[in-house]
């Protein structure tokens, strides 16, 4: 009886928190972990229908821009996952961050706390369909890892927004390569609901044009996952086409390679975008409001403006060395351009590089659990003729990971 007893209050603790995993059939393997169930309730797993996850990261932090310090101390990350595979050819997915909003948005229906709410199904050994909310099948390294182990994204993808309903189909030809095609939504909400009302578009003589919805505003994307050398080089390219307004889409190219040794790993990704109406939002955030500076305009509709024609482009580098048992060591690059083609003083106007590194140290090698000292640097450089100041960021962490199988 108080086998069963424990067992109830270990697995409803695991689904009243949070969890996620890496980012699996998107890239990623979960790990060979022991759950709490099997170590304290001596509760031998029959099958894999069902996976309950939480994960839980949080750090003492000191940040300072340009010099300034100010400290506290943050919950990094809050996320449930339930995840299982029915039979041999059906499996499912949920994964629901537990501090954001959960109002159910105008496009999908989901909320924006929902990651991923999907199902799967394995036709044979090389075609597999999936179908519901799922993270894009984007490229590149950064974009498929653990959010939970990535210290500071590179500016692009922290601007993203990937997490959509829609439809994949994998083909796997051959085991070590994969070819993914997926059409999804893409926007969770309205395009005012994700931009706000009164959405304008500005031109090179600050001209303003309404910006109207797209009559299929749809995300296309072709992707590629190789693997070579006994899965010691690894790739994941992509290529997708994303139409939100009327005439203005958004293309973008993403190239991630990675050298993948038993106690060394390093990726270098390369990341272009060439957005039609600003997706990202990285140039009108920072730039409209100084482009706009010796215009007269409502105040509140500099807030719902998007430059045209934008192209950003990322370099992004990270090696994490095992150098001994339970230590890790992690040392990250990024180099970002950002420019606004047809605008002359917006063309290569922003130009950002990022610096991280960290110790971390696994005290258990039974979970999944790292306590980490982790260092991080953000520097932003404008050209002259925007008028906005260059400013560097810095930031230490001393805090904890840790990814709870519950059951």
């Amino acid at each position: 009886m108080k086998r069963i007893l424990l067992s109830t209050i270990i697995l409803c603790a695991g689904l009243c928190a949070n969890a996620q995993g890496n980012n699996t059939r998107m890239g990623g393997q979960d790990g060979d972990y022991q759950s709490l169930a099997e170590r304290i309730a001596k509760i031998e797993k029959k099958n894999d229908m069902f996976n309950v996850y939480f994960n839980y990261a949080a750090s003492a932090q000191a940040s300072s821009y340009d010099g300034e310090w100010t400290s506290h101390f943050a919950n990094k990350q809050l996320r449930l996952e339930i995840k299982g595979n029915l039979t041999d050819k059906i499996f499912y997915r949920l994964r629901h961050r537990m501090n954001k909003s959960n109002a159910a948005k105008g496009e999908d229906n989901f909320a924006k706390a929902t990651d991923i709410m999907m199902v799967g199904y394995n036709v044979n050994d090389k075609l597999t369909l999936m179908g519901g909310k799922m993270c894009q099948i984007w490229g590149g390294f950064e974009f498929d890892e653990n959010p939970m182990y990535i210290y500071q994204y590179s500016d692009m993808v922290d601007n993203m927004d990937n997490f959509m309903a829609g439809f994949v189909v994998s083909y796997k030809p051959v085991p070590t390569q994969e070819i993914a095609v997926e059409v999804s939504d893409a926007n969770n909400g309205t395009l005012n609901e994700d931009y706000g009302n009164y959405l304008v578009a500005l031109g090179p003589n600050h001209e303003i044009t309404p910006i109207t919805p797209a009559s299929h505003p749809l995300t296309f994307i072709v992707n590629w996952n190789g693997s070579f050398f006994n899965d010691k080089f690894q790739t994941r390219w992509s290529w997708g086409t994303q139409k939100q307004a009327k005439g203005k889409s958004s293309q973008m190219l993403i190239l991630g390679q990675r050298l993948n040794l038993p106690k060394l790993q390093w990726y270098l990704d390369y990341m272009g975008a060439w957005d039609g109406m600003d997706r990202l939002g990285i140039a009108s955030s920072e730039g409209a409001s100084a482009y706009l500076s010796d215009v007269e305009i409502d105040p509140e509709m500099v807030q719902n403006v998007r430059f045209q024609d934008v192209n950003y482009n990322s370099f992004i580098t990270k090696l994490n060395w095992q150098f001994a048992p339970q230590w890790n060591l992690m040392l990250k690059g990024t180099y970002e351009t950002s420019s606004v083609k047809n605008i002359d003083k917006m063309k290569n106007f922003r130009k950002s590089m990022g610096w991280a590194g960290s110790i971390e140290y696994y005290p258990d090698k039974s979970q999944d659990f790292r306590v980490f000292l982790a260092y991080i640097g953000h520097k932003n450089k404008y050209n002259d003729k925007i008028g906005l100041d260059s400013h560097n960021t810095n930031r230490i962490e001393l805090g904890f990971m840790y990814r709870i199988k519950a059951y």
